[in-house]
């Protein structure tokens, strides 16, 4: 994987980028609604690297990659395969600390999203493959966020990519995960109520296999493959209760892609006011130019 001098090389170009605003320094290979995946080296990508938002100090930083470990233990003896990863620490400004979760980086041909585009006969067995994963893996221990993009085939097995957010939680349904880090980027006076109103809510639908398999469904919408949607539909029926529907496939999309739209005005109106009027430097790398 990448040593620690490249990361720390990479972090000094986020600086730099957080500083200037200027995301040209930056070689970005995918976007989600909540960071953004960087390459290194920027002029040929060896290493994906997701730069999560900054931890208090080292003891929360070590309490998330626990987290996270664990997470993909238990994923793994579910039979759910996931990229290659290394969490890796990088020191910053007032003791406080970025991890990065870094995974080697991946082709077109091995990405789901653009592989499916390219070869649509391989959609079929690629879908079932996820469709299986929610509705044998996921409970209301173990979640899972089963969109295409999160998906690639790698040697041949369809492999797990976006390990981020650990979805474990404890028997009386509280989450493992401290989910306040990634409320950071909200404006202070707003992070109370999602951490209670919003995030739950958010989190539930990946420990249930009818909202994973109906998340894949509603975002090949915003992967332009809703040509696919039908598949879903199909290959769903044998497993859930009810039955989707494209209908509801499509109100879903239309619903969770106004909560994520309203979520990313916030976020850019706060770095906008910090920026601009706080003369404050904005901490965080938000996703630009999604499209839905």
């Amino acid at each position: 994987m990448i040593d620690g001098r490249a990361l720390e090389a990479l972090e000094r170009t986020v600086g730099e980028a957080l500083a200037t605003g200027r995301t040209d320094l930056l070689a970005v290979l995918g976007r989600g609604e909540v960071s953004v995946v960087l390459g290194w080296p920027a002029e040929q990508p060896a290493w994906a690297c997701k730069r999560l938002p900054p931890f208090a100090d080292g003891g929360a930083a070590d309490r998330y990659a626990a987290t996270l470990a664990r997470y993909l233990a238990e994923l793994a003896a579910r039979g759910v395969a996931v990229i290659d990863t290394e969490v890796m620490p990088v020191a910053i400004d007032g003791g406080r600390v970025v991890l990065y979760c870094v995974q080697p980086a991946l082709s077109d041909a091995e990405l789901a999203v653009p592989l499916i585009r390219n070869d649509p006969d391989r959609a079929r067995p690629i879908m079932a493959e996820i469709v299986g994963a929610a509705t044998t893996v996921v409970d209301a221990a173990v979640g899972l966020d089963g969109q295409l993009s999160n998906w690639a085939v790698v040697d041949g097995r369809l492999t797990y990519l976006d390990i981020t957010t650990p979805m474990l939680r404890r028997p009386d349904g509280t989450s493992e995960l401290d989910t306040k880090v990634f409320l950071a980027s909200l404006p202070w006076a707003l992070r109370a109520v999602a951490h209670r109103l919003v995030i739950p809510g958010i989190l539930d639908r990946y420990h249930k296999p009818r909202t994973v398999v109906l998340d894949l469904a509603a975002n090949l919408l915003k992967e332009r493959l809703d040509q696919h949607i039908p598949l879903v539909v199909e290959l769903s029926a044998d497993h859930l209760t009810p039955p989707l529907t494209e209908v509801e496939v499509r109100r879903d999309y239309r619903s969770d892609a106004r909560m994520w739209s309203l979520m990313q005005s916030v976020r850019h109106a706060d770095r906008w006011w910090q920026r601009r009027v706080r003369r404050r430097q904005y901490d965080f790398l938000l996703p630009e130019g999604i499209e839905r």
